[in-house]
């Protein structure tokens, strides 16, 4: 992630943080976010994420790769 996009993920988070609901998701585990962002952001963006969250974790396969791969999920284009 450059570090505009960073600062605007971070700005966005910020500006909702206590006054608006923001939904996130994301395959990445909140605790990578240091990974593709400054560390420094990474932990004040995912503090605000997680003050007030309801965290949801889904696991098993992927739908969309089980629909792709039975050849449902495809469609060609003409």
């Amino acid at each position: 992630m450059s570090a505009d996009a960073a600062g605007g993920f971070y700005r966005l988070v910020d500006a909702a943080y206590e006054r608006k609901s923001l939904a996130v998701s994301s395959n990445l585990h909140p605790s990578g976010f240091d990974e593709i962002m400054p560390k420094t952001l990474a932990t004040a963006t995912v503090d605000r994420l997680l003050h007030h969250a309801h965290v949801v974790t889904t696991m098993g396969d992927s739908h969309r790769l089980s629909e792709a791969l039975s050849g449902n999920g495809v469609v060609a284009l003409s």
